[in-house]
C-alpha cells in the first residue's frame, strides 16, 4: 500500500486468495491515505496498518526453476518436430518422457 506524492499515484497490491475483502479494505486505506495526503483528513486506524508503506524485498533468482521449464519446452519442440516428421503416429519417446517429468502421463 504506497502512496507516492511526487507522482500523485497510489497502489494496493500483494493480497492473495479470493481477494474481495482485502480488495475492499485496501480501497478504503488507499482513500484515506489520499486524504491524509491532501490535507482533507487525519491520520485513521487504516493509514496506521502494517501494510502500509511496507517495503517488500525482491525475489531471489530462480535459475535452476527457469533452466527446467525452458528445457522441459526444447524438449516438447523436439518431440514436436520428430513426429511432424514422421518418425512415428503416436507420441514419441520423448514427449512420453516430458509428460512423466512434467507430472502429466
Amino acid at each position: 500500500m504506497t502512496l507516492d506524492r511526487a507522482t500523485g499515484l497510489g497502489w494496493a497490491g500483494g493480497y492473495v486468495g479470493s481477494g474481495v475483502a482485502t480488495t475492499n479494505l485496501a480501497a478504503r486505506t488507499l482513500r484515506d491515505l489520499v486524504q491524509l495526503d491532501s490535507g482533507q483528513a487525519g491520520a485513521t486506524e487504516l493509514t496506521g496498518l502494517p501494510w502500509v508503506g511496507h517495503a517488500v524485498r525482491k525475489w531471489e533468482p530462480e535459475p535452476f526453476r527457469w533452466l527446467g521449464v525452458q528445457g522441459m519446452y526444447a524438449t516438447y519442440r523436439a518431440a514436436d518436430r520428430r513426429e511432424s516428421a514422421g518418425y512415428g503416429v503416436s507420441s514419441s519417446r520423448l514427449a512420453r518422457w516430458a509428460d512423466r517429468v512434467a507430472g502429466r502421463g
